[in-house]
């Protein structure tokens, strides 16, 4: 095996959050529907294409950690209050924010979250990761991890090995998680990272499990830039 590259010697950026659901969705990823607005009224616009309620988050490509900073609105249910969020939203930005838009979303519901992602190893390069999401992640530390590429063979196996069994059934009058559609997120990942080499992580958080099938309803893909020093 070759050593991966010296992500060390090379600084990285994110991608927005729409731009990383675009790229992880052209190799299979299953992603929420969504629109990008450029003010309040287009995002007014947009919740009425899509249907409320909606979410509605500030996007932009130096905006990685939303919920920290607030930037993330819920269950909004009509257009005045999509108009509001979204004018908070875009008055909260900074000027380190750079170029922002409102993303808008169908609210999505679930009663199980997985998560899924992409890491670099320093030794031995890219891995894809599927585990159990939401409350439940840091008491179960349910995670598999499998070096890339990753067939759907592999990505089978990753879901047998997760422990929490019980939660891919049916759960709570939900139907059993669509296993092929799970490696449907997977192998994508591991597809995405193939063909894309300067691809650094990535982070599918959560994966909401909707009538059995698993959508992501936020996603950060981070790239490494600039030239490997000698």
């Amino acid at each position: 095996m070759s050593a991966p590259p010296d992500a060390s010697a090379r600084t990285s950026r994110t991608l927005s959050e729409s731009a990383s659901k675009t790229l992880l969705a052209s190799f299979g990823v299953a992603v929420a529907a969504e629109v990008l607005a450029d003010d309040a009224e287009g995002a007014v616009a947009a919740a009425e294409v899509l249907g409320y309620p909606v979410v509605a988050k500030l996007c932009g490509d130096a905006i990685a950690h939303k919920t920290e900073r607030g930037l993330v609105r819920l269950a909004l249910g009509d257009a005045e209050a999509v108009r509001s969020a979204a004018t908070d939203l875009l008055a909260a930005a900074t000027p380190a924010d750079g170029r922002v838009s409102v993303l808008v979303a169908p609210m999505l519901r679930g009663n199980r979250e997985l998560i899924a992602g992409l890491a670099l190893d320093p030794q031995f390069g890219m891995t894809v990761l599927l585990g159990v999401g939401g409350i439940l992640a840091e008491a179960l530390a349910d995670v598999a991890v499998r070096l890339v590429p990753v067939s759907r063979v592999d990505a089978e196996d990753m879901i047998d090995s997760l422990q929490t069994q019980a939660l891919l059934g049916e759960f709570r009058g939900e139907p059993v998680v669509d296993r092929q559609a799970l490696v449907d997120v997977v192998v994508g990942l591991s597809d995405a990272a193939v063909a894309t080499p300067d691809l650094c992580s990535a982070d599918l958080n959560p994966l909401i499990v909707v009538d059995g099938r698993p959508i992501a309803v936020d996603a950060l893909v981070e790239v490494l830039v600039g030239q490997v020093a000698n």
